[in-house]
């Protein structure tokens, strides 16, 4: 007997769901305090309602619709509903500034916006003169919208149908589902933009299906699995993951009230499955060390030695059973009095799944929480071409970014690799590159022959199915005497210490040593100089204390002990700013403009270059309120030590 056909789109899987599961919980959302569950049949009602409001409103197959805001249903039921009318979709990061929006409603012919409240409506409605396709903005938030008129803006609730929907609405709504394809256009992926205006990446729902496939059979999740979405939609590994996993595993798919309470609705939550960009674990690292700085001595000591005990324990693996007899006898009494507490603060208690992604991870980072309790798994792939490596099984080389996923799917044949020129990573099978939207002469320039060029600089692991990555291609450097370096690989061990927050490592071919423009972490350098009694004003007061230089020379000098001597730091600034997305010094996914950023602290890099104790700088700065100004401050340059020094 034949077996059923899997549905080939994002709706026909959510129509299948909520068909054998209808009463079952599909999604929660917290509002006001309380916990919201709605069945997979009420995600389907709502998903029904939108997408006839979408008919209403003449939205057609092939168009484009555009998501700004922070995760939460509606998000994800906006998604579903453009995609059921065969239209695709554009996911901005809720913080994007009026510009990329414009950006982008240019680019992928806008037709409709679903803007989450004011502050995103405040973004889209002044472009509507500019862009006579788009013709409707929606809103979910009142708040501050109630003198708003425009014809083309509408509340969330005169948007979606009237309820009760008719018989033959609900008819048509399932035709036009079963009409979809899985090589029909779901998404279109906005890239960075890091060298260049950014690109749509044309995204097919087998593409996400096949993904998402992919990362099911890796890690095996558990049908009900309890996930809290949180990394934004605009990113690639979302949509795997929260959008697309959560409907074929099925997962219960979860959202917190506000984005500041996303730990305490994973402890709420107890979320077996955990995806946190590298920035976010780092942040959890850091606050483990900074809680630290508020302990008395005994509790620190106390702490180190469960976390050395764990580390002993489970290094690199999950399984105990090879440890010394002395290891495995004093795990439990660690794991209850230090390690399981750690866990239930950090709001992973019950994960048995940690994702990270993104950007490379100090290997640090996966041994401290690995030494809790908590495997992570790094899933490495691009927007453009898909899933490529994850972490499998139960041991993890921290030092690897997973094995190839060298596996079928329904929708795709297997991955392909070879190592190309210079150890640029090229693809090939798999769900493919179907290109960049409207752009064929960049699309052409990403491939060779049949193989997608990824870019990046990989080597080969202990196995022949592991890789370690390097940097991307264009950022690996040389400096003036010939030593060939990754800054990437220093700047994510720098990354590790809990007080340094962003790190620029620069070096070049007309330079004869590595030097790097540092931001501290004001908070946990604010909490620490309240115990060592030195005193501060601002943040740019702060990085300038000379006991804030000597200590993140410290930390410096920790790093350039596992360097080669030609790579080792020798001088370094710190920032009397943060660098900040709103001003074009990092990208949304909080990756380092280089260029930008070289350019702006110019003064900065000759200086230690040129060997100065210390130089003025002038910033242009925006405040929060939109206003603009300047940023006046004198810097010091740190000098590292050649050897480790004592703990400041």
């Amino acid at each position: 007997m034949s077996q059923p056909a899997l549905p080939q789109t994002l709706p026909q899987w959510l129509l299948h769901n909520a068909a054998r599961l209808a009463g079952e919980v599909a999604q929660r959302h917290k509002r006001d305090g309380v916990w919201k569950e709605l069945s997979w049949a009420q995600v389907r009602d709502e998903v029904r309602a939108l997408a006839l409001g979408l008919r209403a409103r003449g939205v057609q197959r092939g168009q484009t619709v555009v998501l700004l805001s922070e995760n939460r249903p509606e998000l994800y039921w906006a998604e579903w509903a453009a995609m059921a009318l065969g239209a695709k979709v554009v996911a901005l990061y809720p913080d994007a500034a009026q510009a990329e929006v414009d950006y982008v409603l240019q680019d992928a012919q806008a037709v409709c916006v679903f803007a989450e409240d004011q502050e995103q409506v405040d973004k889209v409605l002044p472009l509507m003169a500019k862009h006579p396709e788009l013709h409707t903005v929606v809103w979910w938030e009142s708040g501050g919208l109630w003198s708003y008129r425009h014809e083309g803006l509408l509340g969330w609730n005169s948007f979606r149908a009237a309820q009760p929907v008719q018989a033959q609405d609900a008819a048509w709504f399932e035709q036009v589902v079963a009409q979809g394809q899985s090589q029909d256009i779901a998404l279109l992926l906005y890239t960075s933009g890091t060298t260049g205006a950014p690109k749509g990446v044309i995204t097919t729902h087998g593409s996400l299906l096949h993904n998402a496939e992919l990362i099911g059979q890796t890690v095996q999740p558990k049908p009900g699995c309890e996930y809290l979405s949180y990394i934004p939609l605009s990113w690639a590994t979302e949509q795997w993951v929260g959008v697309t996993l959560g409907l074929i595993c099925p997962m219960r798919v979860s959202f917190a009230e506000r984005p500041d309470q996303i730990q305490e609705a994973i402890r709420e939550l107890a979320c077996e499955m955990v995806f946190f960009g590298p920035r976010q674990w780092e942040s959890l690292a850091a606050r483990v060390h900074a809680r630290m700085l508020d302990a008395p001595a005994w509790r620190q000591q106390l702490v180190d030695w469960g976390l050395r005990i764990g580390r002993l324990a489970r290094a690199d693996a999950m399984d105990t059973r090879t440890r010394d007899w002395w290891v495995r006898a004093l795990l439990p009494l660690a794991d209850a009095l230090v390690l399981r507490p750690l866990r239930e603060q950090l709001g992973l208690k019950r994960a048995r799944i940690a994702f990270t992604g993104g950007a490379a991870v100090a290997p640090d980072i996966f041994r401290l929480f690995a030494a809790m309790g908590v495997m992570l798994r790094n899933v490495y792939g691009c927007s453009e071409f898909g899933l490529i490596t994850v972490h499998q099984g139960g041991q993890v080389n921290a030092e690897t970014i997973g094995q190839l996923v060298l596996l079928p799917s329904p929708w795709a044949p297997a991955l392909q690799w070879r190592l190309g020129e210079a150890g640029g990573l090229e693809v090939g099978g798999g769900a493919g590159f179907a290109g960049y939207w409207g752009k064929p002469d960049k699309s052409a320039e990403k491939m060779k022959g049949d193989w997608f060029q990824t870019g990046d600089a990989v080597g080969q692991g202990p196995s022949s199915t592991e890789l370690i990555y390097y940097d991307r291609v264009e950022h690996m450097s040389r400096l003036q005497g010939g030593h060939v370096f990754s800054k990437q690989f220093i700047e994510v061990r720098l990354r590790f210490s809990p007080y340094i927050r962003e790190v620029m490592v620069v070096g070049d071919p007309t330079r004869e040593r590595v030097t790097a423009l540092v931001n501290i972490d004001g908070d946990v350098f604010g909490r620490w100089a309240e115990r060592q009694g030195v005193s501060f004003t601002t943040f740019t007061d702060l990085s300038q204390r000379p006991e804030v230089l000597a200590q993140v020379a410290h930390e410096i000098a920790q790093v350039n002990q596992a360097l080669p001597e030609p790579a080792r730091l020798s001088h370094f600034v710190n920032l009397p700013k943060e660098l900040d997305a709103d001003e074009g010094e990092l990208t949304r996914t909080r990756k380092l403009k280089r260029d930008f950023i070289a350019e702006r602290y110019g003064v900065l890099i000759e200086a230690m270059y040129a060997d100065q104790d210390g130089t003025a700088i002038e910033i242009p700065v925006r405040y929060q309120d939109g206003r603009a100004g300047v940023l006046r401050a004198d810097v010091r340059t740190g000098r590292v030590p050649a050897a480790s020094p004592q703990k400041v």
